[in-house]
């Protein structure tokens, strides 16, 4: 903050930016960093996930020495640090362990796959992005929702995603007449369809 009066919104960018994002294992390659950072973090929900993923990612977690006391059962079976409940009563009561509060397993599966799905699509190029796109939504479309066959399909062709071959049979949907009048609106508009 700029120290002059009346004025509480600084102008200037900040002092010091850093040129690389910070890597908690740069310069510590002991066997702990190495535990710690193959954690995979289970039995929590999203909001949860994510503070503990980021106190791995600058190097603030600090794991348990000994087993601490789960605050439901009373015995010493929580083996994750900033966990408050064992494994146990937390998928009984199907609560956070870390924050007690209500958590639906199934939806952050869901948000699970639908972010590896979305960061898989971003490596492709557009065309195959969008073919890929277009059958989802088709299968949707059909089903109203996701079903585990429809996403053990989308796996088959993201792994195919090299060998397919993108013809003009997919894009069957779009009309010649559809295109003349994406064509007319854009010329009407004074922008040039190349």
């Amino acid at each position: 903050m700029s120290t002059s009066r009346g004025s509480s919104n600084r102008t200037r960018p900040q002092k010091h930016q850093n040129r690389t994002a910070f890597k908690n294992d740069l310069h510590d390659t002991s066997k702990k960093t190495k535990i710690i950072n193959s954690l995979e973090i289970t039995g929590v929900c999203k909001r949860c996930k994510e503070i503990i993923d980021w106190k791995i990612k600058y190097k603030k977690y600090k794991p348990l020495t000994a087993p601490r006391k789960c605050v439901t059962c009373s015995q010493k079976t929580v083996k994750y640090a900033y966990h408050v409940l064992c494994k146990c009563c937390s998928t009984q009561k199907n609560i956070c362990a870390k924050c007690c509060k209500s958590v639906d397993h199934e939806e952050t599966l869901e948000e699970e796959i639908n972010v590896d799905i979305k960061e898989k699509l971003k490596s492709l190029s557009e065309r195959k992005r969008r073919t890929i796109l277009r059958l989802l939504k088709k299968q949707q479309d059909a089903n109203n929702t996701l079903s585990p066959e429809i996403m053990a399909n989308i796996e088959d062709m993201l792994s195919n995603i090299g060998k397919m071959s993108l013809d003009d049979d997919d894009f069957n949907g779009f009309s010649d007449e559809e295109f003349n009048d994406v064509e007319s609106q854009s010329t009407d508009d004074g922008s040039d369809v190349k």
